[in-house]
């Protein structure tokens, strides 16, 4: 079956929450609530319709559009490949256009229902934060790199990763069990680096895969959450295939870390994850000023090892 591609924006506010809109009668699944957009018509770009669509439904003209991720879904009327962009600003007043309730939501909090079958993996995406950062206590030393994690969670930190890869075994579960209890009191997630049976262990919020670890694995660790580090579109299609819930991609520009791996530049990182159905942190000698220009390659946000802290 020939799949209809579709546009679809994340609108998002001021207190990061998102729009969505509820179907009126007359269409498939009246009563449903989705996320604005509509059908790519022949001819147009999908940042163009949805362009289109977001004046014709809601009466605004985007000024910000970032590609986001691309999900496929089967409905029992139709096949749909949903382009779904990131609009944080734009001009003119919402309103519904088409009759249409809307209903302005977070993604740890949905209040209305229906929703779409299609929306429920975008709604898990959105729960991830932008910045990721990661640890670096063998550099800082534990408790100076703990007095800055709290100061980064104090500040909105709300993903780490811990990765150690000079710790002993004992010196892991020690130091990562202390950042688990830290980051639960400013409801922060942590996945453990390359250890998923610690992660269990210590109750942590899933696990980060390496790309060996990606490559070798039959299925998905038993975690909440799983993500997977990837340098190329092999291992992209694996993490895909496998069912993690993010992947970081990179280097995407020169880094002391890994100074014998080629830089991805950004327009590579564009290609490989255009029209990827799962979020994508960029790394790589980043700063958190280069946070736009990430959005603007596709981006879900960057990950950050030096300076996260």
């Amino acid at each position: 079956m020939r799949r209809i591609a579709v546009a679809a924006a994340v609108i998002l506010n001021s207190r990061g929450e998102f729009l969505l809109a509820q179907r009126p009668p007359g269409k498939p699944h009246p009563g449903y609530w989705e996320f604005p957009g509509g059908k790519i018509e022949p001819g147009e770009t999908a940042p163009h319709a949805l362009m289109r669509e977001l004046e014709e439904e809601l009466g605004i003209r985007a000024t910000a559009l970032y590609p986001w991720i691309t999900r496929d879904h089967d409905y029992t009327h139709a096949s749909v490949r949903l382009h779904f962009y990131r609009v944080p600003a734009w001009e003119g007043e919402i309103q519904g256009r088409e009759q249409q309730s809307l209903a302005w939501q977070s993604a740890e909090r949905v209040t209305v229902a229906p929703l779409l079958p299609a929306n429920a993996p975008v709604l898990r995406a959105l729960a991830l934060p932008s910045v990721y950062g990661i640890t670096r206590a063998g550099e800082l030393g534990r408790a100076e790199f703990l007095q800055r994690l709290e100061q980064a969670l104090r500040n909105g930190l709300r993903l780490v990763q811990v990765r150690e890869k000079n710790f002993t075994e004992t010196e892991l579960r020690t130091f990562a069990a202390e950042v688990v209890a830290l980051a639960r009191r400013y409801g922060a997630r942590v996945l453990i680096n390359g250890a998923p049976e610690l992660a269990q262990e210590i109750d942590a919020a899933g696990a980060h895969l390496t790309a060996v670890q990606l490559m070798a694995a039959r299925q998905r660790p038993e975690a909440a959450w799983c993500g997977a580090s990837c340098h190329d579109a092999v291992e992209l299609e694996r993490a895909a295939m496998l069912g993690a819930d993010y992947v970081v991609l990179g280097p995407v520009l020169s880094t002391p870390t890994h100074p014998d791996a080629p830089p991805l530049g950004w327009e590579r990182f564009a290609r490989y994850i255009r029209d990827y159905p799962l979020p994508v942190y960029a790394i790589g000698g980043l700063q958190a000023a280069d946070m736009e220009i990430a959005w603007r390659h596709g981006a879900h946000g960057i990950a950050l090892l030096r300076n996260a802290w």
